[in-house]
């Protein structure tokens, strides 16, 4: 087998018949077919089903998939290295979204000023997809906050975010000073997508409490979120490293809640599996190296304690060392 099978059965998978796959890779539809079926003679399984014109994929095929991406990154990488050696640095970086709106552009400006130009492609997601896009090889390592799932997870922990209740100027609960649960039952939860639900600690938590919240607003962007609870249309739960500005104007107010916080880690992860190249190990280890910074800078901000131009974007940490 050569890379070249692997590429072809990638493409044929990712988009669904042979014909689009062949488009891809500019080759022809016959090419891809002998080249799947060469596969499929070689180890003796069916790696796709043909029903009614279209394409399944087997669970032999689901098997060999991940095996496949790496096959095929790890040809990549060497020949990226081996041709382009001492040039442009290489990362494919996913950030949760709470990290990719805050820290995320001056860690890549920590790292330039170090290291040198860094060609960075970067995807921010919820946690779920970055996991899945770093075990799949399309991410090399990724940046998240709360619970990492995937065991083949690599995990070095880099600070602790906490999950605040927020409420709008128009919202009746704006005005009270502390809360109960009971309160919160059938309120308007304005509620990020089911990827980033499930591991939420503090909707877990309501739920471990019996308090059912309505979820009329399901939002994939934070700054859809926090514009729909400053106009009272209902609550939200989010992290308190990207409502800063808005607490400090009134437009948002962290809702005490029977004196509850709700902590959370942020993690570096990466597949337990994935080949280091230089520019990957450089990013780990400042990020390790950071770590204890970045924790102090946003407790700072949490306390109130940090200058303004400190918390905007976390400057303390990665602001220019002489």
């Amino acid at each position: 087998m050569t890379i070249r099978h692997f590429k072809i059965f990638i493409a044929v998978v990712e988009c669904g018949k042979m014909r689009r796959a062949a488009e891809r890779l500019y080759i022809s539809q016959p090419a891809v077919s002998q080249a799947i079926q060469e596969l499929e003679e070689h180890y003796q399984v069916k790696l796709f089903e043909r029903l009614s014109q279209k394409l399944a994929i087997t669970e032999m095929g689901e098997l060999l998939l991940p095996y496949a991406r790496q096959a095929v990154e790890l040809f990549e990488n060497t020949e990226q290295v081996m041709k382009n050696a001492g040039e442009v640095s290489r990362i494919r970086l996913g950030t949760s979204v709470s990290v990719g709106t805050t820290f995320l552009n001056d860690l890549l400006d920590r790292y330039e000023e170090i290291y040198g130009n860094l060609d960075t492609s970067v995807i921010i997601h919820n946690t779920q997809t970055i996991e899945s896009l770093i075990h799949s090889c399309r991410l090399d390592l990724g940046i998240v906050e709360g619970l990492v799932i995937d065991k083949d997870m690599k995990q070095i922990p880099l600070s602790e975010d906490e999950l605040v209740l927020v409420a709008g100027r128009p919202h009746p609960l704006y005005h009270k000073e502390i809360i109960t649960f009971e309160e919160l039952q059938n309120e308007i939860l304005i509620s990020r997508e089911e990827g980033s639900v499930k591991r939420n600690q503090f909707e877990q938590l309501l739920l471990e409490r019996n308090i059912s919240m309505q979820k009329k607003w399901t939002c994939t962007n934070s700054e859809a979120i926090k514009n729909a609870v400053e106009h009272g249309r209902g609550l939200a739960i989010l992290s308190q490293m990207i409502i800063r500005k808005e607490v400090e104007e009134g437009t948002l107010k962290i809702l005490q809640l029977e004196d509850i916080h709700v902590h959370r880690k942020i993690h570096l992860i990466y597949h337990k599996d994935k080949f280091l190249s230089k520019p990957l190990k450089q990013f780990i280890d400042l990020c390790s190296k950071l770590s204890l910074d970045l924790k102090n800078s946003i407790q700072d901000c949490t306390n109130n304690t940090a200058t303004e131009n400190d918390c905007d974007s976390i400057n303390l940490v990665f602001s220019k060392k002489e």
